[in-house]
């Protein structure tokens, strides 16, 4: 299948591969690393184990993320390639509501292409930017890639951070700093999602639209009772959780010898 060639509704695997056409179409354009496409690659396979849906320990990770955003008083949202091709107009809806700032961090920050990824967030509305060009000017001396530099008005002072599709390095140099971490992450055993403060374990494309539902609902809810939803929340029951759902699932998968999709038996 060509970059631009048309999915058919009808495929039984047509919504994975519009996600597959909206990412390579932004390699050319440099929004996209080749890296990047591996990365969703893996996450994928994970997908097809979890059973491509939002299971209940996500949403429970999703209302604990919107709740840690909201009573955050310096929030920030990390964007990264991946996550601003395929949700850049979710992004900026997010920032809006949670009143978090925008900040580009990339693993491979090639010339250009923090510029690319703001022309994508700009033309969808937003305002301020951080960590494009110079702007990141700080570093985080912990992380050994070019996901160190950070913008000292956004990540390096940020009180709470979201890094969907993160690498673990930075997570954890970012949590050594007393920062609560969010992370979406498909792989419940990947360095991020164990080290996060709160993990959604859930493809990105389904998770933002529910984040900022949650948001939006949770917005005027007292900071006591927000609090109270961040502090009950147990990371390591979330992951347990996944994991549980992704055993049971290739149980049952093994007994039949078919995986039956998101659509049903195709």
């Amino acid at each position: 299948m060509t970059e631009n060639a048309e999915v058919s509704p009808k495929h039984p695997r047509a919504e994975s591969i519009r996600i597959r056409e909206r990412l390579t179409r932004r390699v050319d354009g440099g929004v996209v690393s080749l890296a990047g496409l591996i990365a969703h690659g893996r996450g994928e396979a994970f997908d097809y184990i979890l059973g491509e849906r939002t299971t209940p320990s996500a949403a429970h990770a999703i209302r604990a993320a919107a709740g840690a955003l909201l009573i955050a008083e310096r929030p920030v949202l990390s964007v990264n390639g991946n996550v601003a091709a395929l949700c850049s107009r979710e992004l900026v809806e997010l920032a809006g509501v949670t009143g978090a700032k925008l900040e580009v961090n990339l693993y491979h920050r090639l010339p250009g292409r923090d510029s690319a990824i703001e022309k994508l967030l700009r033309d969808e509305g937003v305002k301020e930017l951080l960590g494009v060009g110079e702007a990141a000017s700080a570093q985080i001396e912990e992380v050994n890639s070019d996901r160190r530099r950070v913008d000292p008005r956004g990540i390096l002072i940020a009180d709470t951070v979201f890094v969907p599709l993160e690498d673990g390095d930075r997570t954890e140099a970012l949590r050594r700093m007393g920062k609560t971490v969010i992370a979406v992450d498909l792989n419940p055993l990947s360095r991020t999602a164990q080290l996060a403060s709160i993990t959604i374990v859930d493809n990105v494309v389904r998770a933002m639209p529910l984040l900022i539902s949650e948001a939006k609902r949770l917005k005027g809810h007292g900071i006591e009772e927000l609090q109270r939803e961040v502090s009950s929340f147990n990371n390591a029951r979330v992951l347990s959780d996944a994991m549980r759902t992704m055993e049971e699932r290739l149980r049952e998968l093994s007994r039949r010898g078919v995986y039956i999709g998101p659509r049903g038996n195709e």
